[in-house]
């Protein structure tokens, strides 16, 4: 559907700025560092009562931009936005809009501090991948399932673009689960375990982010 739909004019007309005055960072879909998107605030009306998400922002304003090589040959996008937000772009066989396949936004739930490399050994080992997992009340099942009786979480590398010009590079151990709303809606939760290296010293923690699909009809790129 995406590959499609996304490659068409729905988002608009608008001229697009300046490639030169941008920081070299990734770009899709009219999306950049720097840039700005807007939701449908009906869209956001009518789910936004069934998700753990609280308040969320229609306009957003892209404070940062990372990119993951997947191991299937895809790429992930994300565009983190200055309300606690990235909205995440995965293509599939190249790195045009003609070559997207999901989209959706994501909002961090929470974020807790690993202290010592026996957390970090357990919670890689059996923290992050479960059949089930358990969140404030609800169920969300487990959508990547190796063969066999284990799925072990997914190891990728991010590199983020800031907007002073750094770059960082973290290490991350995700899983992805959703659970169903009704109507073919669903929301979807990220356990990710991640870790990068500041002052030659281990930086990990585990980050639990949840999110909801969007479609070519609920964004509008601002250029």
């Amino acid at each position: 559907m995406f590959r499609k739909l996304f490659g068409s004019k729905v988002f608009g007309s608008k001229e697009q700025p300046d490639h030169e005055s941008r920081p070299a960072s990734p770009e899709i879909m009219g999306l950049y560092l720097g840039g700005s998107f807007e939701l449908d605030p009906l869209k956001l009306k009518l789910i936004e009562p069934q998700l753990k998400i609280n308040g969320a922002a229609h306009k957003h304003l892209i404070q940062a931009v990372g990119k993951i090589a997947l191991d299937t040959g895809g790429t992930m996008f994300r565009f983190y936005t200055d309300d606690d937000a990235f909205l995440q772009v995965v293509t599939d066989g190249g790195e045009s809009e003609n070559h997207i396949t999901d989209v959706k936004l994501w909002y961090f739930y929470d974020t807790k501090t690993v202290g010592s490399q026996s957390q970090w050994s357990q919670l890689i080992s059996s923290g992050i991948s479960k059949p089930q997992y358990d969140l404030d009340g609800d169920s969300y099942y487990r959508v990547w399932d190796a063969i066999g009786e284990e799925s072990p979480p997914v190891a990728m590398t991010e590199t983020t673009y800031e907007q002073d010009g750094d770059t960082s590079t973290t290490d991350q151990f995700i899983m992805l689960y959703e659970r169903d709303l009704g109507n073919d809606n669903v929301e979807a939760l990220l356990v990710a375990g991640e870790e990068k290296i500041v002052d030659n010293n281990h930086d990990r923690c585990l980050v639990i982010s949840t999110g909801f699909d969007v479609s070519p009809a609920d964004i509008t790129i601002n250029g």
